[in-house]
């Protein structure tokens, strides 16, 4: 990785960055920028993966797909990229029939720029490691996950933590606890909690 090359870190703000698409939705080309997603108040997930025609990436990919409508709902626009082409994505998505309910964009990173941008790309095989991110509306980091190549995600645990962090943007005075589930019991820190987080949680 270069030296000069800045990596954004949680709770810093993500500059701008553009990549070329292939959306499977519509079956066609395009780009989409963090300005673009910014301007229309949404969340955004990058879901960094190594390679198309690969082996547990399509697993993840298709896990994810179960999970878009909802992270959809919850306003957050669900970025796939990895350092292919947007021609490799159309080929995969189209060959691979695990990726058959896959509707969110497939962003092309063939340069490694943005790969480089979340500290995921490893120069010596030019992929990126399997990495989730979060974006609030802002253009803030909320949300880190990095994996080596062979340990696969769970989209169920990318949705927890959305879910957390738009709760947590309505109620910024709030936090939530180690397994919060949406609709369970959040914590309000104040110094009458110090060493009573059990009563608060159990009150």
């Amino acid at each position: 990785m270069s030296q000069e090359q800045h990596v954004v870190s949680v709770g810093t703000s993500v500059p701008d960055f553009e990549m070329e698409t292939y959306d499977p939705a519509e079956g066609e080309f395009g780009k989409v920028s963090l300005a673009d997603i910014k301007k229309k108040g949404k969340w955004t997930i990058l879901v960094f993966y190594p390679a198309d025609f690969t082996f547990v990436c399509p697993t993840e990919l298709a896990d994810l797909a179960e999970k878009h409508v909802a992270l959809k709902e919850l306003g957050a626009e669900v970025l796939g990229v990895s350092t292919d082409t947007k021609f490799s994505h159309l080929a995969w998505r189209n060959s691979e029939r695990l990726l058959s309910s896959v509707k969110y964009l497939m962003a092309a990173d063939p340069t490694g720029t943005v790969s480089r941008m979340f500290g995921v790309y490893d120069p010596g095989s030019g992929l990126a490691l399997r990495g989730t991110f979060i974006i609030n509306p802002a253009g803030t980091l909320v949300s880190s996950e990095v994996n080596f190549y062979n340990v696969g995600r769970n989209a169920d645990e990318l949705l927890r933590k959305m879910e957390a962090n738009a709760y947590l943007a309505k109620h910024p005075d709030e936090a939530c606890p180690a397994q919060w589930q949406k609709g369970s019991k959040t914590l309000k820190p104040d110094e009458k909690m110090v060493g009573k987080v059990y009563e608060a949680l159990n009150g």
